[in-house]
């Protein structure tokens, strides 16, 4: 049975559209077909973060003005074969977008996606109300710090009262570090705030960086400790339980003359 999933955040910056791709390439990595829909139209990220923008030919407005068909539309990601794009366009406003006729769009994708992952634009206006009227569930990014929290706390708030209630909380920029000198507030403390499941951690690491700005997204640098948060993230989607990431430190001399 497919299942539709908006990630979306209660202030921007802290990492959905990264968490979106990779939970997507890690999705894929375990054989599951998936769509990935860019409902972020100011920015229209994902193509680029995903190094797919020069292999847009169409996009969602063409649909809309029936000059392609949707299977048109649908950019492969040559690196993994079961893994799909729905790009997002700049010059197509919410306004105009009608729910029910993105909604059988998405009826239409179920019947060829395992997982549909809508990356939602931050906050709480129209384009979070399109991108989560659109879901069955949500997982929503959070770092550990109050705004970003108190922030998530209002979106989940508006989620439920949308009738999703499978939600999950996903913790970015994770240190260990910052956690024990008292710089951030702990997994404890962001559970009380939001009470829902937390599904996973991603480390803080300055390779998620570079692998957005290079096109190439993060899960597949097989990094030890980022690959590791995400195969485990998509594990719990699954329903299984499984341990958080442990963090594995580069050996000392590594660590001395990097």
């Amino acid at each position: 049975m497919s299942r539709t999933i908006v990630i979306t955040s209660g202030k921007g910056g802290v990492g959905k559209s990264s968490m979106t791709i990779n939970i997507g390439y890690a999705l894929a990595d375990k054989g599951a077909k998936v769509c990935l829909i860019d409902a972020d139209f100011g920015l229209k990220n994902l193509d680029v973060m995903m190094g797919l923008e020069n292999r847009v030919i169409y996009d969602l407005k063409d649909v809309i003005a029936n000059k392609c068909s949707l299977k048109q539309i649908l950019v492969k990601d040559k690196r993994m074969d079961s893994l799909f794009l729905l790009p997002a366009c700049k010059s197509l406003a919410f306004d105009n977008l009608n729910l029910d006729y993105m909604s059988k769009m998405i009826e239409q994708l179920k019947e060829d996606f395992d997982y549909i992952l809508i990356d939602s634009p931050a906050g709480v206006e129209k384009g979070f109300q399109y991108a989560s009227g659109l879901a069955q569930e949500a997982i929503i990014v959070v770092t550990l710090d109050v705004v970003s929290l108190r922030d998530a706390d209002r979106v989940v708030g508006l989620l439920l009262k949308q009738g999703i209630t499978q939600l999950h909380m996903l913790v970015n920029k994770y240190s260990e570090e910052d956690i024990i000198k008292k710089r951030s507030l702990d997994l404890k403390e962001a559970y009380d705030i939001l009470s829902i499941p937390l599904i996973g951690i991603v480390y803080d690491d300055h390779i998620m960086i570079e692998a957005n700005n290079k096109g190439m997204p993060v899960y597949m640098n097989k990094n030890d400790n980022i690959t590791g948060c995400f195969q485990r993230i998509v594990k719990r989607l699954e329903g299984m339980e499984v341990p958080f990431q442990k963090k594995k430190r580069k050996p000392l001399l590594e660590r001395i003359f990097r």
